[in-house]
């Protein structure tokens, strides 16, 4: 776009030569209220176009237009460095962290869906005792006045409450004290008493059948003056008697009213919303404040291997000579009531392991051994067995429920709160459908309704009818965690804003991406400008505007290479996402697939939603996992594969879930690797040229120039970790922080090297006329470029290039990485070190998590790079790509969460095609 073309701030966001990270003095215009989509190979500058520059402005122009007041309390926001930036919308950005580490934070409260369900609850909810099962009620003074109201014409009625007398008091003072208030008469046994006459004799005699008469009146056409009078007279008898009030009609039938809230002689709590809140101390059940775990004895440490029977000692406490009287003594009495010894402990019914913890008559139970356990606690011995068995465990008393048993009496259709939250997304979504209401309620709980349907429906359409509402935020993947922020952003119905989403297809099946579409147009809809960083093709398709940047990555890319429509960029020849939308480049599937000859086998899994299946893993091939968003891909390998590999090689591993048996050339593996997108280090001090000890070599060079020899420099000086030649001042890190008492801490450029980490006299020795300083700021692509004569240095740096990384600076701080990058850098890190040792099997979670089509190619060499050395590689993937390109496929599903964990297909990518219930064939 040319400078001299006026610009229409009105529709649409002009920014002005952008010079963040690698942009090149860009200049681009993005439509406004329309879909736009940023595309462009990894490390392009689309993150740095959208999150650094738009994102950071619109943010910075948010907390300007604050009072000095609120300013104080943010972040000092630097400006991006660009020209300027015309008709900017607020923004929100909405991005692929798992933001939350607390285990109280729930998709029920991240969506908001929870805060309305308590509401609806304390609304609309009714209470019923848990004795006999009625509702309970409380009368108001409405209800006593309806009934005389409706009595016939000319009826005599009394209202009356129990005489009582209150502790330490005569029935003389009594009296005397219910004069003063205003009553003169008693009434008991059919009769009149004055009190006046009662007060005049020694001892009144009032027996403990008498009560106190508030008021008696004729029924008739009442006016407006004597209902008042009614209802004063029906107030005053509650307050007298705490609660109560009776009403005798002619001389006969007592009717009983009370305004306490009770039944069946206990006392019901009052619905409000907080008595639904498993985080406020009113609702959280006492024993486990609203987490759902305390620390007791854990189940699968006690039964740790449940392919054992009773009889092999799958109860390990019960194994050794002296406990192991309390399993002969179950042995002895099992076949009095039918109990399987000999099943192992997988294939017995609940009941039947739920026995083994209670007891019977004729044994001891293992929560009765515990409560021995317990009692001998002043021996060590006992203090050592229990410590071995003790873990989080569900919350006996709300049994993982988290809110305390008032709040569960309290029912809408015979449900309380607890089912509701722990029924996934979509039979949540049917039973508020088939929810039959009352007028009243219906009216009460219209609004809230509308926005629980709202909310219900867009977690429907961004795929995750799996979730359940008490599903842990801590427990989400990245991409799940981005769609559910996702929602709760459509829910608030913004307008007039810009949404700026990092790759949300990510962790999503092809056939769930069109309905996160619709979900950005209704965004869009709505009147807001969506930016989306994506790669995904049908997400271009549909998009309004596609911009896209490159040429290629790092110093090379930084520049507007397209902006327009889906057509257009299909015919721009100098855009690498055309030429691979329109086919004249393509990822070719191999021309051959690779036999196996050994495999592991994963036999009658369980665990979470899957269906008994037996697995085969192959060796020393590119084996996918894949299947639609909850169909058990997680579960099958984080769960299940991983943690069994772990404990059969001595390694410390989290629980294996639930299988039957691993099998198979377990043997010929020497190492498990899981390759995830967590971050390769915490500290700001972590950066890839270390983490792939591509460093060392550096040092090593630099220590053996010549005017290090002179100065007597050694490998060390040249680090930022240790003491020596690093800038003491800043101790290495290229900036001082200052603690702000009460703020945050300011980050400051270090005054003594200028943030560049090592003392003068460092600096000064070159190799090629450039210092170490200047190395750690060049790309990995430049660094190859500059080190080319220096093969130990390359052939370290170069598996960074391999994996698609040529773009990262060497000395960037980890803690600036994405996910996919950091999970990159492991990869790169263990092509580095070539064929040494042994036979490792590498696990990825979705690795082609932000990477473009033309860098797909690249991550595919690098495996088969793995492969060659003699490797296995075993991917979880919703990426086409990287299916048709694998050796052997495992589809899972055919749906997410109950309707899924059945194993779909096993075999060659082609076969998958055939297979009619799997949605990936269809993509295929």
């Amino acid at each position: 776009m040319t400078d001299d073309q006026p610009v229409n701030t009105k529709d649409e966001i002009f920014i002005k030569g952008a010079r963040v990270h690698n942009l090149k003095n860009v200049s681009v215009g993005i439509p406004r209220n329309k879909l736009v989509v940023v595309t462009g190979v990894s490390g392009s500058g689309k993150s740095s176009l959208t999150m650094d520059t738009l994102y950071a402005e619109g943010q910075r122009r948010y907390a300007e237009s604050l009072s000095s007041y609120a300013r104080q309390f943010l972040m000092r926001m630097n400006k991006p460095d660009v020209d300027y930036i015309k008709g900017i919308c607020p923004a929100i950005a909405i991005e692929q962290k798992v933001i939350t580490r607390t285990p109280r934070s729930t998709v029920g409260s991240m969506t908001e869906i929870y805060d309305y369900l308590r509401l609806l609850f304390a609304r609309i909810g009714k209470t019923y005792s848990p004795i006999s099962g009625q509702p309970v009620k409380k009368h108001e003074v409405s209800d006593v006045v309806d009934f005389i109201k409706k009595l016939p014409t000319g009826t005599k009625v009394q209202l009356l409450v129990t005489f009582r007398r209150h502790a330490k008091r005569e029935v003389k003072e009594e009296l005397q004290i219910l004069m003063q208030k205003g009553f003169t008469r008693l009434y008991a046994k059919d009769k009149l008493l004055r009190i006046e006459e009662l007060l005049e004799e020694k001892k009144p005699a009032v027996g403990k059948d008498a009560y106190l008469l508030v008021d008696r009146l004729v029924v008739k056409d009442f006016e407006e003056d004597d209902l008042h009078r009614i209802a004063d007279s029906v107030q005053t008898a509650f307050y007298e008697s705490e609660g109560d009030c009776l009403v005798e009609v002619d001389g006969g039938e007592m009717k009983h009213f009370s305004n306490r809230f009770e039944l069946d002689g206990l006392q019901f709590e009052e619905p409000v919303p907080n008595l639904f809140s498993f985080n406020n101390p009113y609702g959280a059940c006492p024993v486990c404040e609203g987490f759902g775990q305390v620390l007791g004895i854990d189940a699968d440490l006690v039964i740790p291997d449940k392919r054992l029977s009773v009889f092999e000692g799958a109860i390990a406490p019960w194994r050794g000579e002296k406990m192991g009287e309390y399993k002969d003594a179950l042995i002895k009495v099992a076949r009095k009531f039918n109990f399987p010894v000999h099943k192992p402990i997988t294939d017995l019914t609940d009941e039947q392991v739920q026995l083994l913890w209670t007891g019977n008559e004729h044994f001891y139970g293992l929560n009765e051994f515990f409560k021995m356990v317990e009692q001998n606690l002043y021996k060590v011995q006992y203090r050592v067995l229990q410590s071995r068995y003790r873990g989080r465990t569900l919350c006996p008393e709300c049994n993982g429920g988290r809110l305390r048993k008032e709040a569960l009496y309290i029912k809408i259709n015979d449900t309380n709160i607890a089912n509701l939250v722990e029924l996934p997304i979509e039979d949540l979504n049917r039973w508020f459908n088939n929810l039959q209401l009352n007028e009243y309620d219906q009216q009460v709980g219209k609004r809230i309704l509308i926005e629980i349907h709202h909310r219900l429906k867009t977690l429907l359409d961004v795929g995750l009818s799996y979730l359940t509402l008490n599903r842990l935020a801590n427990t989400l993947s990245g991409g799940e965690s981005q769609r559910i922020q996702l929602t709760r952003s459509l829910g608030s119905n913004l307008t007039n804003s810009m949404y700026i989403l990092d790759e949300p297809s990510i962790g999503l099946h092809a056939r769930d991406t069109h309905r996160l579409i619709g979900v950005m147009k209704e965004l869009r809809d709505l009147g807001n400008t969506v930016v989306v960083v994506e790669h995904d093709e049908q997400m271009m398709e549909e998009a309004d505007y596609i911009i896209d940047m490159g040429p290629l990555a790092s110093h090379l890319g930084g520049e507007v290479i397209f902006a327009g429509n889906y057509q257009e960029i299909l015919k721009d020849s100098k855009s690498l996402t055309g030429k691979y939308l329109s086919g004249h480049l393509t990822i070719e599937p191999p021309a051959h697939t690779r036999k196996w000859k050994k495999a592991i086998t994963l036999e009658g899994c369980k665990q979470n939603n899957l269906k008994n299946i037996d697995v085969d893993f192959p060796l020393q091939v590119l084996t996918v996992v894949s299947g639609v968003s909850g169909s058990g891909k997680t579960t099958l390998i984080k769960q299940i594969l991983y943690p069994a590999m772990m404990k059969l090689k001595g390694e410390f591993a989290e629980r294996v879930g639930q299988h039957r048996a691993l099998k198979g050339a377990v043997d010929d593996i020497t190492q498990v690797e899981m390759i995830d997108q967590n971050p390769i280090g915490k500290s700001s001090r972590s950066n890839p040229v270390t983490y792939i000890k591509a460093y060392d070599e550096i040092r090593d060079l630099y220590s053996k120039q010549p005017m290090s020899k002179m100065r007597g420099f050694q490998p060390k000086h040249f680090s930022f970790n240790v003491d020596g030649g690093r800038c003491d001042t800043c101790k290495g890190e290229g900036e001082v922080i200052v603690e702000m008492q009460f703020l945050a801490d300011v980050h400051l450029v270090c005054e003594t090297c200028g943030g560049k980490r090592f003392k003068e006299e460092v600096l000064e020795v070159t190799y090629r006329g450039k210092s170490i300083y200047d190395v750690l700021s060049m790309s990995v692509e430049e660094s190859l470029e500059f080190f080319k004569e220096e093969k130990d240095v390359c052939n370290k740096i170069r598996p960074l290039g391999d994996v698609g990384l040529g773009y990262i600076k060497l000395g960037q701080s980890s803690d600036t990485l994405s996910g996919g990058e950091a999970q990159r850098v492991k990869l790169a890190s263990f092509l580095g070190k070539g064929k040494a040792q042994g036979h490792i099997m590498f696990i990825f979670d979705e690795p082609t998590t932000g990477l473009h089509f033309h860098d797909i190619k690249k991550l595919l060499a690098s495996f088969n790079a793995l492969i060659d050395q003699g490797h296995t590689v075993l991917v979880i993937e919703h990426n086409m790509d990287v299916i048709k390109s694998a050796d052997w496929v495992i589809d899972l599903g055919p749906e997410g969460g109950a309707g899924g964990g059945k194993l779909l297909y096993a075999g060659l990518p082609e076969g998958l095609k055939k297979v009619k219930e799997s949605y990936t064939g269809k993509y295929l």
